[in-house]
């Protein structure tokens, strides 16, 4: 009988089991770390004064040779054309209006969403090194542990052995107090840049002083692109290049007049190129050294870096990621829509909302009286701005040039492949009507869905609504849709329009008086029917701002000088933002073919009131000392 050899057995089974373990280590590959990250932001800087993205731009070196290794993103956008704004889309990952973030200096911050935390957090949960060198400017509350470091020494050198790291830096020589320059700097410096060497843009006059207002700006932008080379040779010289995604942009628009703090394309596109490192290509689909033409806004950033780090992306943020191994490239380049929103902007109050689809542009001015160049203090401390006004009221512009100190239409259409500059509204030609209609319905559909809590005043938002924005707007998201509706009638033929007004003025809801006076304002003498009510209205409301809207109206209309209505009511509140709102109507009714005068006593005024910087700016230009 055969006999079994338990030894020889137990060798056998030994030594393949060790060949079996020798055979998976080999082809079981070694756990990849997550790529590094870097952004370099520069700020204010549109697409158009960059040669990489605009004929009329000069050369930046040191971002092409990103693009050389990298993508360039043709068509990427800010939510927001001012920075703090911009910025908390950025470091969100949600819209403005959405979470109450949309308010330019922040009198208040409002908390993230409850289910939400600022994006570098969940980046340091999954092991990253985070800095941010250094600028915030958050119109969110500031909470622990979203940054490693913020400040103007963080640095990804201080990161562990072998941690991943995301990086961000800011660069600010091209901001907008870069062109606060005297008319003696313009006798001593003569710009690097030919001031022959460009195309003044088409709504602007062609001076010596805006030549020479490019040129320096051009200038700056140069100084800019320097400062990306020496942050890309201290990463080569760490031996980074190829496992890091360098990712530069612009933090909103450019500072020449009229762009930023505005939604035209001039304060909204900017550049963007990413840099993509060898070591990572595969998470990358579309070829290095292409252009990507699919849309990509700031609320796409933050779920853009969780993707590439590998972290799952929250569902509640409202962008899209653009870059990852999941993300298709004909998928992205069929991207093609990005919305956008002005409102408050230091001391200036506005309220317009944007979408551009394609090569087409809708712009939604809710207040159209509201004119672009109504004062801001910090804008008009550029010469251009102040030669721009004053050519103005000589009389001395064409058309286009004028269209900035004039009102507005309540939409605007634009097609910025033939008309990049945004000078020819088709919003009355009937070959686009159903593009009219199409954009104007994706608006609504978009700022209903958020809600967008701007159709209640800063101040009421303040009062009631900051302590968790989003909770709010959903809890009176009908209402904001009724607001929107009444809103919309501004849109109508005055005649099919009148019943809903009058309603509206009757509501005993105060909101929508306040839409029902602003569309009457927007409509101008045709609403003069209106007179009646809305002079009582002036008189009896228990809002302020009603009162004032009123007074607004009837000083359009000129049926009534609104200064004693405003005055007393810039008397009787004890409200910074709501002093604010009264004093925009104040400045407006100050300006142009208003030119109604206000007599203003400061000690009248409540101290928390006068106390307000951006009241400061307001009293300062109408010389309330």
């Amino acid at each position: 009988m055969f006999k079994i050899n338990h030894s020889i057995i137990l060798n056998t089974c030994a030594i393949l089991l060790c060949t079996i373990t020798i055979i998976s280590c080999q082809t079981t590959p070694k756990e990849e770390l997550p790529p590094n990250i870097v952004w370099i932001t520069s700020e204010d800087n549109s697409k158009h004064y960059l040669k990489l993205f605009d004929e009329n731009g000069i050369a930046t070196p040191n971002i092409e040779s990103l693009a050389e290794h990298g993508l360039i993103f043709n068509r990427a956008f800010s939510n927001a054309p001012v920075c703090s704004v911009a910025r908390s889309a950025i470091i969100s990952g949600c819209y403005g209006p959405r979470i109450g973030a949309q308010f330019h200096r922040k009198i208040a911050t409002v908390p993230m969403p409850d289910s939400l935390k600022m994006f570098p957090a969940y980046l340091r949960e999954a092991g990253y090194y985070a800095t941010n060198n250094s600028k915030e400017d958050y119109n969110i509350n500031k909470t622990e542990g979203v940054w490693d470091e913020s400040s103007k020494k963080a640095s990804w050198r201080n990161r562990g052995e072998n941690q991943p790291f995301f990086h961000v830096f800011n660069i600010g020589v091209s901001h907008e107090s870069s062109m606060h320059f005297s008319a003696e700097d313009i006798e001593t410096n003569t710009p690097e840049t030919d001031q022959n060497s460009f195309e003044i843009q088409p709504n602007h006059p062609d001076t010596d002083l805006f030549k020479y207002t490019n040129a320096l700006y051009r200038d700056k932008i140069r100084e800019m692109d320097r400062q990306v080379g020496e942050i890309i040779k201290e990463l080569k010289e760490d031996g980074r290049l190829d496992d890091t995604f360098i990712f530069y942009y612009g933090d909103h628009g450019g500072v020449l007049p009229g762009s930023k703090g505005y939604l035209y394309e001039t304060g909204l596109h900017v550049p963007m190129v990413v840099h993509v490192p060898e070591k990572y290509k595969h998470l990358v689909n579309s070829p290095v050294g292409s252009s990507v033409n699919g849309f990509v806004s700031f609320i796409d950033l933050a779920p853009t870096v969780l993707n590439l780090a590998g972290i799952d992306i929250p569902k509640e943020l409202d962008g899209k990621a653009f870059l990852g191994k999941d993300i298709i490239a004909e998928e992205l380049n069929s991207r093609d829509e990005t919305y956008s929103y002005a409102d408050r902007f230091d001391e200036k109050y506005d309220m317009v909302r944007a979408v551009r689809k394609g090569k087409y542009k809708y712009i939604r001015n809710y207040q159209p009286f509201n004119f672009d160049g109504l004062m801001n203090n910090y804008r008009y401390k550029q010469l251009a701005y102040q030669e721009w006004q004053s050519l103005y009221d000589k009389g001395e512009l064409n058309e286009i040039q004028s269209a900035f100190f004039e009102n507005r239409a309540p939409e605007m259409l634009f097609d910025i492949d033939t008309d990049p500059y945004e000078t020819k509204n088709l919003a009355n030609d009937p070959e686009h009507k159903a593009t009219l209609l199409d954009l104007r319905n994706r608006l609504n559909t978009w700022i209903k869905g958020m809600p967008d809590l701007s159709f209640y005043p800063e101040h009421h938002l303040i009062g009631e609504a900051f302590d968790n924005p989003v909770a709010f707007g959903q809890k009176h998201k009908k209402e904001i849709e009724k607001y929107i509706e009444i809103a919309d009638l501004g849109l109508l033929n005055f005649r099919e329009a009148e019943n809903s007004i009058t309603q509206a003025l009757d509501s005993s809801d105060p909101w929508e008086r306040y839409w029902a006076i602003i569309v009457c304002s927007s409509f101008g003498e045709q609403a003069i029917g209106m007179e009646a009510t809305i002079r009582e209205i002036s008189t009896i409301d228990s809002e302020l701002i009603n009162k004032v809207r009123a007074a607004e109206f009837l000083g359009i209309v000129k049926k009534l000088d609104p200064s004693l209505v405003m005055t007393n009511a810039l008397y009787a509140t004890e409200k910074p933002s709501e002093a604010l709102l009264i004093l925009n109507s104040i400045v407006l009714m100050n300006s142009g073919d208003y030119g109604y005068n206000f007599d203003i006593e400061r000690e009248k005024i409540s101290k928390v009131v006068t106390e307000d910087p951006e009241v400061m700016r307001r009293l300062e230009f109408l010389n309330v000392l």
